[in-house]
């Protein structure tokens, strides 16, 4: 936006009536959020919502928003793109590029595509979805999962004066994401959890990103974060903390358990929910840390 003399319009902070009142006054054809913001803007009561003709296309970064979102987005004129980078590649080193024959499929596995990860900017070396261990790159099969791994000159050379998480994170010319992926036959990424992130329950691996796109789909959830709880039987369960839209305060753990062992092999699906405000950054990131200290019963959870 720079680069082409652009307008920038910024907020000090996010509110939802006031971001489509501007893209209205000031025909704003770009916005960047991540996606909390999103689905706030999903969720904005009609009230605040202001019509506008331009499609508005949208880039964020951080998990990928689930289908219902990306679902409303459009709906409401916004064309998202899920973008995926770090820090340490000096910031999105991968885009979500979508495909025309994704139209041609249903809605839900479109949705489904755009909230992959997606392949490598062009100033990315390369990318490949390996093991850790062997450093060999895992068969493109949307179900094998390996490491998401990334070199080129946009990559960093080194945490400042810590030799030791430099080499733990650099391995063989190749930046280590921490990040649990599987590569599909088209050469997209798709992210299934952060390595620290993954749950094992009975030697099983739950992607808590799964569980969070199944549960975002009831229509009470207005926001879903997936962690382990310790379990003395399985090792470790799934623990659901649910922040429910205003007309969903109805709704029960029950019931949320019914919903998800519809879509959820049976030891996927949560084993025990709480209805909570998600502890949030001043970036709107959920404080994952957090949870999993609640979840162990280190912190007010049902507070």
């Amino acid at each position: 936006m720079v680069a082409v003399g652009g307008t920038q319009v910024c907020l000090r902070k996010v509110d939802t009536a006031m971001i489509f009142r501007l893209i209205a006054q000031h025909r704003v054809t770009h916005l960047c959020g991540a996606p909390i913001v999103l689905n706030m803007l999903a969720q904005a009561p009609a009230e605040q919502r202001v019509a506008f003709s331009q499609t508005v296309n949208v880039a964020t970064g951080g998990a990928a928003p689930p289908s219902s979102v990306l679902r409303a987005m459009e709906e409401l004129g916004f064309r998202v793109t899920h973008l995926y980078g770090a820090t340490e590649t000096y910031g999105p080193a991968t885009s979500c590029v979508p495909q025309p024959e994704w139209n041609d499929g249903p809605p839900e596995q479109r949705y489904l595509n755009m909230a992959r990860q997606g392949v490598a900017y062009p100033t990315v070396a390369d990318m490949m979805v390996a093991d850790p261990a062997t450093m060999t790159p895992v068969p493109r099969d949307g179900i094998t999962m390996g490491e998401l791994m990334m070199r080129g000159n946009t990559v960093m050379k080194g945490y400042l004066s810590n030799p030791v998480s430099t080499a733990k994170t650099l391995v063989g010319n190749w930046y280590l994401s921490g990040d649990l992926a599987v590569w599909h036959p088209d050469g997209y990424i798709e992210i299934k959890d952060r390595s620290k992130d993954i749950i094992i329950s009975g030697g099983e691996n739950i992607s808590t990103l799964e569980v969070e796109e199944v549960l975002s789909r009831h229509p009470a959830v207005l926001l879903a974060a997936v962690v382990a709880q310790p379990d003395p039987t399985w090792g470790e369960t799934p623990c659901a903390f649910l922040e429910l839209k205003p007309d969903g305060a109805g709704v029960t753990e029950a019931d949320i358990i019914e919903f998800c062992r519809q879509s959820l092999a049976r030891f996927k699906v949560p084993k025990r929910v709480v209805f909570v405000d998600i502890p949030k950054t001043s970036t709107g990131k959920i404080q994952k840390f957090t949870l999993r200290n609640w979840a162990s019963g280190r912190g007010p959870a049902d507070g």
